[in-house]
Order: structure tokens, then sequence, then C-alpha cells
């Protein structure tokens, strides 16, 4: 049997490198969400994720890397429970709209770490600055994209639906800002209720 199939206590070498990537994207979502980026160091990461710096290089380059690998999979992860909410059984559009923008807003309100690191601690990192600004064009194209889709003959042309879909996003982001920071006195409810209304008023003609 080679090093790399050598199991111990049932996992396997790849198993164990897994899970010490995910320990590590955990630690680095906690400490950079509580700590902001001048306390999420390589070495307060490693420490949250009971782990040696060998093993943060097994899997990342630098912090940065591990930062934007934590902003990647939030993004993922509210990329999917949106477009699985938007496509799932609803009896209106109005209604699958909300749905969307109901999961949406859970991934980053119901675990304010996601909410923090992806929409406020992300701005606080030089490299991250950019690539937090691609992500938000993207899912600017996302929205104009299942705009066009929701709404058929009835959608905005081409340009109009990029507009729109960017508006939209950076709206709902600030909204989610101002509740993060508790700088409006709003439920995630209303929230969605506002950005639902905002979407079905202008995301067609």
């Amino acid at each position: 049997m080679t090093p790399t199939t050598r199991r111990y206590a049932g996992m396997s070498a790849d198993d164990r490198a897994a899970d010490r990537r995910a320990r590590l994207l955990e630690a680095g979502l906690d400490v950079f969400s509580t700590t902001g980026a001048a306390g999420a160091t390589m070495t307060a990461i490693c420490a949250q994720a009971k782990l040696t710096e060998r093993y943060f290089y097994e899997s990342f380059t630098s912090r940065d890397d591990l930062l934007r690998s934590v902003v990647d999979a939030v993004s993922e992860e509210i990329k999917s429970a949106a477009l699985a909410a938007l496509h799932s059984p609803a009896d209106t559009v109005e209604q699958q709209v909300r749905q969307a923008i109901a999961a949406f807003v859970s991934v980053l309100t119901e675990d304010r770490r996601k909410g923090r690191v992806a929409m406020i601690e992300s701005l606080a990192v030089d490299s991250l600055r950019t690539h937090r600004r691609e992500s938000m064009r993207d899912f600017a194209h996302l929205v104009a994209e299942q705009a066009r889709d929701l709404y058929g003959d009835r959608a905005w042309p081409q340009q109009q639906s990029e507009i729109n879909g960017l508006l939209f996003i950076g709206g709902l982001a600030e909204l989610v800002i101002a509740w993060l920071n508790d700088e409006i006195d709003v439920t995630p409810e209303q929230i969605v209720d506002a950005a639902t209304h905002q979407f079905v008023s202008t995301g067609h003609r």
C-alpha cells in the first residue's frame, strides 16, 4: 500500500488533507469575521484550526489565498442556494423571486460570519477588493440572466437588464451590510420584502 493510500483512523491521506483544508477554511471564516483583516493572521488561523503552518501550505499559498477561498465558498453557497430556490415550485414569478432572494439573504444573515466576510471584511484586504467587485459583477450578470428567463418577451434588452442587475445586487448588498452593522432597524424578512418589490418592479417592461 503506497503512502498516498495508507489509511489512519479510517481516513485515506486524501481524506485527511481534505479535512485539514476544511478546518482551515472554517477557522479562516471564524477568525476573519471576528477579528477583521488585521487579526486574521496565518498564526491565528492555524491556532484556531489546531494545525501547524506546514499543513497550511499544503492547501494554500498565503493568508490572502485562504481568505479569497473563504469568500469564494460563501459566494458559491449563496449562488447555489438562490438558484435552487428560484427554480423550486412556485405559483407565481414573484414567489420564485422571493424564494431566491430569501435564500440569498439567509446565507448572509443566519450565519453572520459569512455576511461579514463576504460583504464587509473583504473590503479591508487590498488583494480581495478587486476580487469582491468581480464577484458582485458576476452576481449582477446572473440576476440579469435570470430576469430575462423569468420575463421572456417582457424582459428588458440585455444592456438594460445588466444595468438593472448591477443596481439591484449593489442595493441588496448595501442593505445587508447596514443590517450586519446594526445601522438599520429592520429584519431580514423586511429586507427580502423590499428587495422582492424592487426586483419585480424593475425587472421587466
